[in-house]
């Protein structure tokens, strides 16, 4: 089953955009590799609002968002996880507004209880006001959401499902323009095809990610997404049954239709899937899981 992947997308940056009724879209100018046009920061309701995902601390962005919300009050910054294109503009927001910041927990907080310690790769600055958990609701002045816990992408991913629309704000857990890198030890494999399979259990009708366009065929979606990590998974396979025990050597042969600049983050993508396959008895290492290591069947 293979992704069907859509990369047609318009926007003006630095612009309120009203992308459906009680909804607005402020694009940041931060596109790139992994952010695709750049951070998409959501604005639900009219005249008392929530901010989900505020974005990244660039001047120019930041003065957007506060002149945009100027005459309106804002009473919830959701939080989908901690990376620094999502959740370092919070802290001039709360500034400006005093309203209150949502989310499971800092960076690396779903890595706690295992005794893994996250240090690289986020936003080490946010603590949320408001710890939340799955199944947790969050009500507004007209609106309202589940918070669906999601880890994966990171440890501390949250999604938020408006109630009104059946929309879930999916963060970098589910894109459509492209797949989410899973980076250990953050990133966890077997936590992501858990939290996949979470999103087959629901009836969402929409999905709006932070980055690239919204995705209206929800299961279908979800579902080629845990085809295509099983895939990478047969792949990783048949380069060991090779004899292929090295994870670059396995770039190279996996992903040589790929842009070798992200040869890089799909090393760890494989070290991810490998570290869940030693977890799960279906491949061996030579010592602790890493991108050095060799692994074999």
């Amino acid at each position: 089953m293979a992704i069907k992947f859509n990369q047609t997308f318009e926007c003006e940056y630095g612009v309120m955009e009203e992308i459906a009724p009680g909804v607005r879209r402020l694009m940041a100018r931060n596109p790139g590799a992994f952010t695709f046009y750049g951070t998409g920061v959501f604005i639900i309701g009219e005249g008392d609002v929530a901010v989900i995902d505020p974005g990244p601390l660039l001047d120019a962005h930041v003065d957007a968002l506060l002149t945009g919300l100027k005459n309106e009050s804002v009473s919830h910054i959701l939080i989908t996880h901690t990376h620094n294109d999502h959740s370092p503009a919070a802290a001039p927001l709360k500034a400006a507004t005093s309203a209150k910041t949502y989310a499971f927990g800092p960076h690396g907080a779903g890595k706690e209880a295992e005794g893994v310690k996250v240090e690289e790769g986020g936003d080490m600055d946010f603590a949320p006001d408001v710890e939340i958990r799955h199944g947790d609701v969050i009500e507004g002045k007209g609106w309202s959401f589940d918070c669906v816990y999601t880890p994966g992408h990171t440890s501390n991913h949250m999604c938020f499902g408006h109630r009104e629309s059946a929309t879930l704000y999916t963060g970098d857990h589910v894109m459509g323009w492209s797949t989410s890198v899973i980076v250990p030890p953050d990133g966890d494999m077997a936590a992501y095809f858990d939290s996949l399979d979470l999103l087959l259990t629901r009836d969402d009708m929409l999905y709006r990610p932070t980055h690239g366009p919204g995705i209206e065929n929800t299961r279908e979606h979800v579902s080629a997404f845990i085809e295509h990590r099983k895939t990478r998974e047969r792949q990783i396979t048949e380069c060991l049954r090779r004899g292929t025990g090295d994870i670059r050597a396995m770039v190279q042969e996996m992903y040589k239709d790929v842009d070798p600049r992200l040869h890089a983050p799909a090393a760890m993508s494989v070290l991810a899937h490998l570290e869940h396959m030693v977890k799960t008895g279906r491949a061996k290492v030579d010592g602790p899981v890493s991108l050095d290591a060799h692994y074999w069947l």
